[in-house]
């Protein structure tokens, strides 16, 4: 805006001197141009008074439409008909370019008859008006300038200052107070589109704020989680140790275990085996979604004979849950190990809430493969089934129960099919229903 009032001024200041200009060099550059009339009228005062030397009051009877003074050879008036009271003489009227002539008898010329109208009333009046014209167009541009310059603020300086201040808040995350708009605003439609950015951003920061607040509530989970497994580990361990100090303490000879105290050390040995699963489960799926988030988490998938679907179950299933249905002899593109993952993390699943049958069926679609691994359990309602594939999401039955779980499980079982070009999909008819979408070689 400042640019454009420099502008507006040095405009104006250049008409003006224009004007100026035109003044001046008009008013040195105009030339005699005496009217007929004015000459007819010269002449005949002329021939008046060249025939009437002794009586030139005769001129006061003859109206000549112009004033006149006739004088003498040395500059003094016989007659004059103006009022003017300048001294006039023969070098001041040629100096203003008053029309005259010399009069005439047999002895010489003996005066002058001036004109005291140069006959450029009409141009000094036409010059006068153009000035004018020129002046009055300049000040109604300048007008316009100025008029135009109060709108140019009001509708667009004015509204882009206010989307610059509404940025400078956006910037500093002040994303609470919206962008004010005009009705007459030129740009409602570009401040409309700022202001959705501001609404859209300010959703972004509080599911970013969500997220960290889930993720925060998943580490002391974890931590939660993990001191269980470990203080099992700890107790196992130590009545391990002290069972072994104190069958060394009562042998004098080589240390020798019955069967039943054999049997005993095998189960804490499981159970530390188990204890040790758990945690490592626990920050494989930490892991696992970290990986996921940086964009660092590769597979790498190759041509797989579907038999190996089988043998994957078989690997995770370690209650022996798994009813297989007929496996199609197909050849697949999987990650095998991640595939093992994924099955592992929806058995693993199906153990912790339902505890039931786990019935794995196969179907060929186009292109496709479709696994489904069924449990028997109450499954999870309508309103959640979309929801529970959703990192951090449990289902409201078990959030608030003391069943262990981050949330993380079926997440990643669908981050890792969809990275192997497949998909996963989930639904609760009888139990929940978990489908894995395998693409063909």
């Amino acid at each position: 805006m400042k640019s454009y009032i420099r502008i507006t001024v040095l405009t104006a200041v250049i008409f003006l001197v224009g004007i100026i200009l035109l003044a001046v060099l008009t008013s040195k550059t105009v030339t005699q141009d005496t009217s007929r009339q004015t000459i007819t009228a010269l002449n005949d005062i002329a021939r008046t008074a060249e025939a009437h030397r002794s009586k030139l009051d005769i001129l006061s009877g003859n109206n000549y439409n112009g004033d006149f003074v006739i004088l003498d050879m040395t500059d003094n008036v016989l007659y004059s008909n103006t009022d003017e009271k300048d001294k006039l003489t023969v070098e001041k009227a040629i100096q203003k370019r008053y029309p005259y002539q010399y009069l005439k008898d047999d002895s010489g010329v003996w005066g002058c008859v001036i004109m005291t109208d140069d006959g450029l009333d009409g141009y000094r009046m036409l010059r006068l008006r153009f000035i004018a014209g020129m002046s009055v167009g300049g000040v109604i541009i300048l007008l316009g300038m100025v008029g135009f310059g109060v709108y140019l603020n009001r509708n667009v300086i004015t509204p882009f200052k206010r989307m610059q201040s509404f940025a400078g808040k956006v910037a500093e995350g002040r994303l609470d107070e919206p962008l004010a708009m005009d009705r007459d605003n030129l740009f409602g439609a570009f401040s409309e589109s700022f202001d959705i950015m501001r609404e859209e951003l300010s959703a972004s920061k509080q599911r970013e704020l969500e997220l960290q607040k889930k993720e925060r509530e998943l580490v002391a989970s974890l931590s939660h989680d993990l001191k269980t497994p470990v203080t099992g580990i700890k107790l196992a361990a130590e009545l391990l140790q002290m069972r072994l100090s104190v069958k060394a303490e009562n042998s004098d000879s080589g240390i020798t275990f019955s069967r039943d105290e054999t049997n005993s050390i095998n189960d804490s040995v499981d159970g530390i085996l188990q204890k040790s699963e758990q945690i490592n489960s626990l920050v494989s799926d930490l892991f696992t979604a970290t990986l996921d988030d940086l964009g660092e988490f590769k597979v790498n998938c190759r041509d797989e004979n579907s038999a190996v679907l089988a043998d994957i179950v078989k690997s995770c299933d370690d209650k022996h849950y798994a009813v297989m249905g007929e496996l199609p002899q197909v050849i697949i593109s999987i990650d095998r190990k991640r595939m093992t993952q994924v099955v592992g993390n929806i058995i693993s699943n199906s153990y912790k809430y339902a505890d039931t049958a786990i019935n794995v069926d196969f179907k060929l679609s186009e292109g496709f493969l479709e696994m489904r691994l069924q449990d028997h359990g109450n499954g999870v309602s309508s309103e959640e089934i979309e929801l529970i594939t959703n990192k951090f999401y449990r289902g409201k039955e078990w959030a608030d129960s003391e069943k262990d779980g981050n949330g993380l499980g079926l997440y990643i079982a669908k981050s890792l099919m969809k990275k192997m070009n497949g998909d996963l999909t989930a639904e609760s008819d009888g139990g929940l229903a978990v489908t894995l979408i395998i693409p063909l070689s």
